[in-house]
Parts: structure tokens; sequence; C-alpha cells
């Protein structure tokens, strides 16, 4: 049995989409292993993944045609466009506030809310300093082991 012409296109342009997602999906891959900074880093891990997973999925819904189908891609394109942005910015919140962001931002409105918290220092890139007497004290004795091991 032949297909339609509809079907034909549909099916040209899903493999036309599967390959592109794929290579934006490459390219952000290289990024991530190129780039050389954190924030650039998380940048190239999101924004070209969700663009690539998004043309792929909806390429394979255009080559498979089913409602079933269509409705399982929509919510993975949704879970992973609401996850992937999320957990990229807890990534680089987390690597601003341990010290792990060495560049000069245009724009830092985080330092101000840190400086406003009491038990962070007022720097740019907080990071603990061990030789301050009101340092927090380490779990365990002086000598690395646990109290009680034998």
């Amino acid at each position: 049995m032949n297909p339609t012409p509809w079907a034909q296109a549909a099916d040209t342009v899903g493999a036309f989409l599967v390959f592109l997602g794929a290579a934006i999906c490459l390219l952000g891959s290289i990024g991530m292993v190129k780039l050389p900074e954190v924030l650039s880093r998380s940048h190239a891990a999101t924004k070209p993944q969700a663009l690539g997973i998004l043309l792929v999925l909806v390429g394979v819904e255009l080559r498979l045609r089913t409602g079933i189908d269509a409705g399982t891609l929509a919510l993975i394109i949704f879970f992973q466009l609401l996850t992937g942005p999320v957990a990229s910015h807890l990534v680089a919140r987390s690597a601003y506030r341990t010290g792990g962001v060495h560049a000069d931002l245009l724009f830092d409105d985080l330092d101000e809310q840190l400086s406003e918290e009491p038990d962070m220092p007022r720097s740019s890139h907080p990071r603990p300093d061990p030789d301050r007497e009101d340092a927090a004290p380490k779990d365990g004795p002086e000598d690395g082991h646990p109290p009680g091991g034998g």
C-alpha cells in the first residue's frame, strides 16, 4: 500500500526535524566540553538541549502520527522544558554561592541578596575562610577520624 503524499511529506519533515534536533544537541554537548566556565557550560547544557529535544520529539510525532504517542511526547516535552532550565539554574546558583564563578559579571543581582544574609561573607564570590576565628568548627576531632571509631 502506497502512503499518501501528505504522509510522505510528514515523514520527510519529521526525519529532517529529528536530524536537526540531534545536530543541535550535539552542538550543545560540544559546547559543554569546550566552554571554560560553569555559567557558559550551564548555558550550553540548557538552551541548545531544550531546542534539540523539542525538535527531535516533534519530528518523532510527525513520523508516528497517533494520538497516544502525541500525548506521551507532549508530556515528555513539558517535563524536559520544565526541569532542564530549573536544574541548570540551581547548578549555576550553587556554583556562584560556593565561589565557582570567576568571571566579571555585568550584572550581579545575587551579590546584594547574599550580602544581606548574616552568615554569608560580603564578597561577590563567597568562599569560607578556614583561618578566621569565627569559622564554623569541623565535625569530628582534629585528626580527621570520627569520634569513637577504632
